[in-house]
Parts: structure tokens; sequence; C-alpha cells
């Protein structure tokens, strides 16, 4: 199993066109940014899967080596998306794969319901290519070209604003792909609201679990822009110091979904140590992972 990770900001990533906070000062300073949360994955190195398709889409693509077209004219490896939720940045991009042949697309009833009525882009894809989706059943197990395995899990049932009125609880999941061929388990979860037993049992067995690194504290909108802030909690995001002392020790943790007000998401930032400590890193835009 290869991971390539495209991009590892929350939503407006890093630097915020309207923002002028310290992280996103520093980011175009330096012009060292992060573009937002989206996950590319094969279990062949063939037939590559999209988690997420972020607003930053096009780009990613053009700076993913395993994803250039070819050999024949409008040949290319990515088969499809997975979406752990309808929220826009993790799904506005799929509106650019619109000159695939084909496409297919998995994600929960709820996911499927906002792209298909408030947030309508199934129906504006199939105008222009050949839709088919999956619908990602919690708990069943399924198989994607390349051989991997992949299950959702529900995570939480926090709505996109857009989708307010649509019902159901299984809004937001994570993926635990399997790749039969070595053993290889990753977890992919970029957003978190709380840590419990069946997260627990998520993780358990897996080499590498990508988490949630939305917000390093609770108060960290409050506590970085000097402006009063809502609560990482509150907007469905548990911040990095309440995950790191739960990590378990031999797997390998990586945060990503990074807020622009995040320190561990600058370059060189003191903090960065904090999780070295506790056995975790920060994921990068365009690193790659073998499982």
């Amino acid at each position: 199993m290869r991971i390539r990770f495209l991009g590892t900001a929350a939503g407006g990533g890093l630097p915020q066109w309207n923002c002028a906070c310290t992280g996103c000062t520093a980011a175009r300073r330096t012009r060292v940014g992060r573009t937002q949360d989206c996950l590319a994955i094969t279990g062949d190195g063939s037939a590559w899967y999209l988690v997420n398709a972020s607003p930053d889409l096009r780009t990613q693509l053009l700076h993913a080596p395993e994803l250039v077209p070819g050999p024949g004219l409008r040949d290319t490896p990515l088969r499809g998306v997975l979406f752990t939720s309808a929220e826009l940045d993790h799904t506005l991009g799929v509106l650019s794969l619109r000159e695939a042949g084909s496409l297919s697309l998995y994600g929960t009833a709820c996911v499927r319901a906002a792209l298909s009525g408030p947030f309508p882009a199934g129906p504006v894809l199939a105008s222009y290519t050949t839709v088919t989706w999956h619908e990602m059943r919690p708990g069943e197990p399924s198989t994607v070209d390349g051989g991997l395995t992949v299950t959702a899990v529900t995570l939480g049932a926090k709505r996109p604003r857009y989708a307010a009125g649509l019902p159901g609880e299984e809004w937001v999941v994570a993926y635990r792909f399997v790749d039969p061929a070595t053993g290889g388990v990753l977890v992919y979860a970029p957003c978190l609201a709380s840590w419990n037993d069946a997260f627990e049992a998520v993780i358990e067995g897996a080499d590498a679990v990508v988490l949630d690194g939305t917000f390093l504290y609770d108060d960290e909108m409050t506590r970085e822009t000097g402006v009063p802030g809502r609560p990482a909690s509150s907007m469905g995001h548990l911040p990095i110091e309440a995950s790191l002392g739960r990590i378990p020790a031999g797997t390998l943790f990586l945060y990503t979904h990074l807020n622009n007000t995040n320190p561990v998401a600058r370059r060189g930032a003191p903090e960065l140590e904090w999780l070295k400590v506790a056995g975790a890193e920060v994921a990068g835009d365009g690193q790659l992972l073998e499982l």
C-alpha cells in the first residue's frame, strides 16, 4: 500500500486568502504553505483513489508523480474518490474531475444525499462523465481496484452548514484500509470529534494512523488571534493536546488537516518537539508513505 499526502491543511489552506494571522503571515513571507486536506492511496501502484477532493485538487494532482496520465491520450491511474465527509473543503475539488472517462464515488448515504441535493456535485458530474456511486455502510468492508479492503467507521454526525436540514447520523467517517498482500493497515481520520472506545477499536493493529490535527489547543482560535473564538471541541475537532496522550506505542501517528492558526503547521515550530516526544509527527504535502 502506498499513500501520497496531496494536502494537509484544513479548509482555506495555509495561507488562507483573507487571513493575516501569525501562521498565514509567516507562510506568505517564507513561501512555505500547505494545500487543503487530500490523500491518494493505492494497493497495486496502478489503481489510485483519492480520499476527499479538496478545492486545491488540480494543483495537487499535477504535483503527484504517480498520477501522471498516459500512456494513452486520456489514460489515468485515478479510479475514484472516497469522501470522509460532505464538507466543502473535502468535496469541491471533485468537480475538477469532470473530464474523467468514468468516476467512482464512495460515501455514506448522508454524504451522497448532500452531494445529490443542496450541493449537487453528483448530478453535475453525471452531465459530463459516467458516475458510479458506492454507498459505504459503516462497518461493512469493501474492496476497491488494486486489492485494498476499505471499511468506513462513523466518527460523528456534524453536518456541513449547507446540509443542515438533511437527516442522518453518519456524516463524518474514518476509513480503515487493509492491504491483503502485505498486511499493512492505515486508518485515515482527518476529522475526529472525540476519542472513545469505538475509535480505539478502529486503530487497533494499525501500522499508521492519520489523525485530525486541525487545532493544537482547544482554545487555539482565541489564543492565536487574540479575538474570542469558538473552542475546537465545539467545531467537531479533538485538539492535538487531547489526543497526544492516547497514542499507543509502536503505531505511526501523523497529524493532518491543520488549521492556519495551528503552531505545528509552521516549519521549525518549537511545539513540534512536543509531538516528537509523544511519538507523533505532522504530515507534509507531498509526503509518501508505504505500508
